[in-house]
């Protein structure tokens, strides 16, 4: 199996130094000393006598959880077992014995077994010491309900336990009492539905390799946080096919909803990332939770949070968790719950999220800029109607961009030597929709249709290629546009080798490259002046372009010597030489494609 890579010293030390690290970058947090417990600073004293305690917490390596949490209008304190074991009772006692004042404790249990067993002893022993303890149970799992032969084996306290903490968390703050708070934390540990998907297993430090295996092409939905075995094993899924089936799947089977008018419910939706899901990632998947949420059950999500609330060390996948809440009249009225997520709480692991409802339809604005036209800049007469020039002008942008197209895996695989390889996927999407769009332009009028080009590209052609061949186009029509103004014909070579020459110092100044950089002026530049004194030397337009190439080609060659000065594979610096440069590889690309 692969070498476990992580950052950290002896991994039997892991938790310890972890909780140092924690303590030391928050100032409001402390340790108890010999303990694996954190604590708020600033609780004891007279928030002590005021306030319900809440205690919570569990396995280590579900980070922010739960330490994260403790703060004012949250978690007094937190309870750190090994990696993924619960802490023994006897840390558990310690955390309440140091906590509680008269208003009593409460302890929000994720549903484990060794975590019920050593939280329930520790409240049992706190009981017997005069100390009122109250406990409630999250088991917020759905993956498991709809399966009779392992539902014995109860639901598991997932991520939902997060809203539990913040809810009971913020009425503790108010002062409530401790059978208050109790109830509430029950209420909404009822209501709470959760599913996960993982795509990869996650690594327990002190064992060093993954707990189980899932192949390149599975995944795992309804796992738990420690890689417990989940619903089923499937095929890798799009996002929207992922996020409709968890959601589904909890709307179907946790008992808030299964079976509810689901048109007439609100709900607050958590989108919690397993340890090593992307920011991208996540964002798609919350793009069409809303939109399953509010548009294809016609439900109101009221709140949504997106981050890291419970992790799986460097799980790569994520849970969604659905809490109802309920704005119809009667006694089950919950205008209680949004003020309480909303309450302002200082503890670090909690995200500073907007307190207002999503908006899944109104996302856009309209863009108030005007947009530039060629039209209004270019003015210069048009070629002549017996004219060759609008057929090549096509014939070129049709040959460039099919040439670009065809080399895109190579120009990708060169991209990946040197830089971040995606220089072969940018010129393939550039060369598409400039395919799709020319279709529109003048080409009898050439200096409006490569300013038409240029402005293709700026929005087509990302990356450090989209300014630099804007440019060069923008240039080349702004020249070709002075030089006929000035009384010169499009038929005369030279003035368009002139105004590709402008083009290309327009590149030099503004990326500030020069020959000898290893980039794609070692190509283009040597490709210009050889097409000019060509010209001058009295070659034909065909011969002229052929050179061109020939320069191109060669310049695109010598750059597997250089040490680039210049993009992103200057920061290779002697490890990039030996391969050719791509920017110049692609130059050369384009000038082999004109040839006549």
């Amino acid at each position: 199996h692969a070498i476990m890579k992580k950052l950290l010293n002896d991994p039997s030390n892991a938790v310890s130094e972890m909780i140092e690290g924690l303590v030391m970058v928050c100032p409001g947090l402390q340790s108890l000393k010999g303990q694996n417990v954190i604590v708020r600073r600033d609780f004891l004293g007279k928030e002590q006598q005021d306030k319900v305690a809440l205690i919570s917490g569990g396995g280590s390596g579900h980070e922010p959880s739960h330490a994260g949490y403790i703060g004012k209008g949250m978690l007094t304190a937190a309870v750190l077992g090994d990696v993924f074991a619960s802490p023994t009772s006897a840390q558990v006692l310690a955390a309440i014995k140091h906590v509680a004042g008269p208003k009593g404790v409460l302890l929000i249990i994720k549903a484990y077994t060794g975590d019920r067993l050593n939280f329930g002893i520790a409240a049992e022993l706190a009981r017997g010491e005069g100390i009122q303890v109250e406990t409630v149970i999250v088991g917020d799992d759905c993956a498991l309900l709809d399966n009779p032969d392992r539902a014995t084996a109860g639901r598991r306290g997932l991520a939902g336990t997060v809203l539990v903490h913040k809810i009971a968390g913020a009425l503790a703050d108010t002062g409530a009492s401790l059978r208050e708070v109790a109830d509430v934390a029950r209420r909404v540990a009822d209501g709470l539905g959760t599913m996960g998907v993982g795509l990869s297993p996650c690594i327990i430090p002190a064992v060093g390799k993954p707990g189980f295996t899932l192949g390149d092409d599975e995944m795992e939905l309804g796992l738990g946080i420690h890689g417990e075995q989940g619903r089923e094993r499937t095929t890798l899924k799009h996002a929207d096919d992922v996020v409709v089936d968890l959601l589904s799947s909890i709307l179907n089977t946790a008992p808030a909803f299964k079976g509810k008018d689901l048109a007439t419910l609100s709900v607050i939706l958590l989108i919690n990332n397993l340890g090593c899901t992307t920011a991208m990632e996540m964002a798609v998947i919350a793009r069409k939770a809303l939109q399953y949420l509010s548009r294809d059950r016609g439900m109101t999500v009221v709140r949504v949070y997106n981050g890291y609330f419970m992790t799986a060390l460097d799980m790569q996948g994520a849970s969604l968790t659905l809490l109802p809440y309920l704005d119809g009249g009667g006694d089950k009225k919950d205008d209680d719950i949004l003020s309480l997520l909303d309450h302002h709480t200082d503890a670090p692991g909690w995200p500073r999220t907007s307190s207002a409802a999503p908006y899944v339809d109104q996302i856009t604005v309209d863009y108030k800029g005007k947009d530039s036209q060629s039209s209004e800049i270019f003015t210069a007469a048009a070629v002549p109607a017996e004219s060759r020039i609008p057929s090549l002008f096509k014939q070129f942008l049709e040959k460039g961009t099919s040439a670009l197209i065809s080399s895109a895996d190579h120009l990708t695989e060169l991209d990946s030597k040197v830089g971040d390889g995606d220089l072969g996927i940018s010129m393939e999407k550039a060369s598409k929709s400039l395919l799709s769009a020319y279709p529109s332009w003048d080409l009898s009028t050439p200096a409006q249709s490569l300013h038409s080009l240029a402005l293709t590209l700026q929005v087509g052609l990302g990356g450090t290629s989209g300014p630099l061949y804007t440019i060069f186009f923008l240039r080349f029509a702004a020249s070709l546009e002075a030089s006929l103004k000035a009384g010169n014909s499009y038929s005369d070579a030279k003035v368009w080798a002139q105004a590709v020459s402008a083009a290309a110092n327009g590149i030099q100044e503004i990326g500030g490259a020069k020959v000898g950089d290893c980039t794609l002026l070692d190509a283009l530049l040597p490709a210009v002046a050889s097409l000019s004194s060509q010209l001058e030397g009295g070659a034909s337009a065909e011969d002229a372009l052929a050179a061109a190439a020939n320069a191109a080609e060669e310049g695109a060659r010598s750059t597997i010597d250089m040490i680039p000065k210049k993009g992103r594979a200057s920061y290779l610096g002697e490890r990039a030489r030996g391969h050719v440069d791509p920017g110049a590889q692609a130059v050369a690309i384009l000038f082999r494609s004109l040839v006549l």
